[in-house]
């Protein structure tokens, strides 16, 4: 059997198996909507349907989710500063990430969801919107659409683009569906050497290394500011647990609570804890109400909004600042959060999930203590515990031992110098990946 007939056969049976569970993957939305509205609104946009927009020819960015959004807003901004005038077509995955994709829009822009990889919802979505050019950001490859795509003569790219070696070897078991699909981008932009080396052994043409886009982003300093002056307020230390997982709050809660009750036990500094999904902050909730341990929700704080200048400490709930714990169930806020913090455990590493992105603490000058699963940001996480920005751990028990252990290092003001300079020092991505799409595809 010739490999163009093993590709299509490949695509032919995946595109089979999604049309069939369609259906499933559409009560799966409705049901999420009903404690994220978002999944509801524009679901015929999932299948490729739509309003017609008012214009095409756009750009086309695919941010999937929150983190991904956040990273676009550096590349969008370097992009318009190349091309005057240039609209955007800007799709998501998630409600989080759609959310957040409303302040990169300007007037002419649209917004929409990624339609699902069949080959009737991408060719209606690319006949709907005719984009000049897509960029897809970071692991965002699906085969149908890449496929139609180049069919289309949509060129596309793959930026900010990193391959874990666990993913290149799922890959390399389905490449009779991936290559090809890989083998179509019209650039490939990765984060590192080693994500180059890998996305080049799955069939990425020239991959061009240019840094990671998040290193681009700067915090909100309103919020950092907000965040230091509670700290001040609070006259005791902070760890925060910065965008935990599931399975990660649970065991951290057992941890804080057997040394809470050490009869030798010093007072605990105050744990913000702030998970990743907005829809397990009930669930964060009961589990540490379900600890003993007294605390508070950030959104039972009073209305005013974290940037308010002054923020005024009596408007602080009565039990916040006797409160051991402080739960961080709002969007948008991370900066505050690193800003209140002394050191940061972060989430995703202690569980076998890959880490989160570590530069946004570096950047507000909050030292990190990880777990040993960085895969996600493997080369972010080595450069950040050269630097000092960062400790590593073997688990979460000894993570809680280091975090505490920093809190009375006499050089910890130093650490977060350190994470700053870390994070400043790998600026540049965005102009380099804004460079490399510009000059080819929306100048020709």
């Amino acid at each position: 059997m010739s490999a163009a007939l093993r590709q299509a056969l490949a695509r032919g049976l995946y595109a089979t198996v999604l049309r069939l569970a369609t259906p499933l993957w559409l009560a799966r939305l409705w049901w999420r909507g009903a404690r994220e509205p978002m999944y509801r609104a524009h679901l015929a946009e999932r299948l490729g349907f739509g309003p017609q927009p008012a214009a095409t020819g756009a750009l086309w960015v695919h941010a999937v989710s929150l983190g991904e959004t956040r990273a676009a807003w550096a590349l969008v901004q370097a992009l318009r500063a190349r091309v005057p005038g240039l609209r955007l077509l800007l799709t998501h995955g998630t409600g989080t990430g759609r959310e957040a994709g409303l302040a990169l829009l300007q007037p002419g822009d649209v917004q929409a969801w990624l339609p699902i990889d069949t080959p009737g919802a991408v060719r209606r979505f690319l006949a709907r919107h005719r984009p000049a050019a897509g960029v897809l950001l970071e692991t965002e490859v699906w085969p149908m659409l890449l496929h139609e795509a180049e069919t289309a003569g949509v060129p596309m790219v793959l930026a900010n683009a990193r391959l874990s070696p666990k993913s290149l070897r799922r890959g390399q078991r389905y490449a009779a569906l991936l290559r090809p699909a890989v083998a179509s981008l019209r650039l490939v932009l990765a984060q590192t050497e080693a994500d180059a080396q890998r996305l080049r052994a799955m069939g990425a043409r020239a991959p061009v290394v240019c840094g990671n886009l998040k290193f681009d982003l700067s915090p909100d300093a309103a919020l950092v500011a907000t965040g230091r002056r509670w700290r001040e307020r609070l006259a005791r230390p902070v760890v925060l647990a910065a965008v935990t997982r599931e399975g990660e709050e649970g065991a951290l809660l057992r941890v804080w609570q057997a040394r809470s009750q050490a009869p030798d036990a010093a007072p605990l500094p105050l744990l913000v804890i702030v998970p990743r999904h907005p829809q397990r902050f009930d669930e964060v909730a009961a589990l540490v109400q379900a600890a003993g341990l007294p605390f508070v929700r950030r959104s039972a704080f009073p209305a005013g909004g974290a940037g308010s200048e002054p923020f005024p400490h009596e408007a602080w709930p009565d039990e916040a600042g006797a409160a051991a714990v402080w739960l961080g169930d709002t969007l948008g806020e991370m900066s505050l959060y690193y800003g209140l913090a002394d050191v940061a455990l972060l989430g995703g590493s202690f569980e076998p999930l890959g880490g989160q992105n570590l530069i946004e603490a570096a950047a507000c000058g909050c030292p990190v203590v990880m777990g040993p699963h960085t895969f996600n940001f493997a080369e972010a996480a080595a450069l950040a515990l050269q630097a000092g920005a960062a400790r590593r751990v073997g688990s979460l028990e000894e993570g809680v031992q280091a975090a505490l252990g920093w809190l009375a290092d006499p050089a910890r003001p130093e650490d977060g110098t350190r994470a700053r300079t870390f994070a400043e020092a790998h600026r540049g991505a965005a102009a380099r990946m804004a460079d490399a799409i510009a000059a080819p595809l929306l100048r020709s």
